[in-house]
């Protein structure tokens, strides 16, 4: 990984969390493993990272292939990317066509794959909004089965010379709906919401410590730099984990990483389809804040509302 935050000094938090490898595994440092966590209290957290394409089925046989791994690998929540239910280029008018509602056949195969497997399951899919537009909307799904949030991109990626808004709404600015997996309570954000500072702040005002990111993170010059530095960034700023998945090429960059309050990248795969586990703890969280109450400190809040002008 690039950019990754330098250890810290033998005075910070001792590291009680998954440390990833070369494979792309998390190994849990306590041991002991049994699906779900590598010890007592801590809880596994999967990235998956694949190249979705515009065959609806391939991607849900890939969903459910990675998902077999990342159990294996002793995974409680399996995070994939942004579009996983769908992605050809451009992305207009296929993507239109190949929309989906909320209850459609995509969110069903997530559902039983999540069911079958016992496990917490999010992806991104296109959802059908009206005949001109789409929504690019996150599942999360619980180990029953059962939907238990869903998250629209809010920012919409109108910049690199992208043009999502052309047929793609932002979702409304609401209440964070987030659910619980152990001890953590997670939030969601999609890719170029997190250039956005307080949409990460705003969930963590909601009380999230978890944040998960699923992403189709556009590759260019400085791109992989952005990515992993944006990434911790969040992390650091909020003392929160954060799992962040992305595509392979040709779509994204790949480096899905899972990182902890510190800004320590625990687990990460490199440029292939993969899965990474981390191995996380709240005791983590706690040292964490206890060393750096930065939340605590803080002199400023985040409210919704049309920014000043710039310029």
């Amino acid at each position: 990984m690039t950019d990754q935050a330098a250890p810290e000094s033998a005075s910070s938090p001792a590291l009680g969390v998954g440390i990833g490898v070369g494979i792309g595994v998390g190994v849990g440092v306590a041991g002991g493993g049994g699906a779900g966590g590598s010890g007592s209290g801590s809880v596994g957290v999967a990235v998956a990272q694949f190249a979705p394409t515009a065959d609806v089925e391939a991607n849900i046989s890939e969903i459910r292939r990675l998902t077999d791994v990342a159990v294996e690998r002793g995974a409680a929540l399996v995070v994939f990317p942004e579009y996983s239910s769908h992605f050809a280029t451009p992305l207009g008018p296929t993507a239109l066509a190949a929309a989906q509602p909320l209850d459609g056949p995509f969110a069903a195969a997530l559902s039983a794959i999540a069911r079958e497997h016992g496990v917490h399951l999010i992806a991104g899919m296109v959802e059908s909004a009206d005949q001109e537009h789409y929504f690019n909307t996150l599942l999360a799904f619980d180990p029953q089965g059962s939907l238990v949030a869903t998250y629209r991109k809010l920012h919409l990626y109108d910049a690199f010379g992208g043009r999502e808004s052309e047929w793609m709404r932002a979702g409304a600015i609401e209440h964070p709906q987030t659910f619980s997996v152990g001890p953590f309570t997670v939030g969601l954000q999609t890719c170029y919401d997190v250039r956005f500072p307080e949409v990460t702040r705003w969930l963590v005002d909601a009380g999230v410590d978890l944040v998960l990111i699923p992403s189709e993170w556009v590759p260019g010059p400085a791109k992989e730099r952005h990515w992993s530095t944006l990434v911790t960034a969040r992390a650091i700023e909020n003392t929160v984990f954060i799992a962040a998945a992305d595509h392979t090429a040709p779509g994204g960059v790949g480096l899905s990483m899972v990182v902890d309050p510190m800004g320590e990248v625990i687990a990460s795969i490199g440029a292939q389809a993969d899965v990474a586990v981390a191995f996380i703890d709240a005791e983590r969280l706690a040292a964490v804040r206890r060393t750096n109450p930065a939340l605590a400190l803080r002199r400023f809040r985040v409210s919704a509302g049309a920014p000043a002008p710039v310029g």
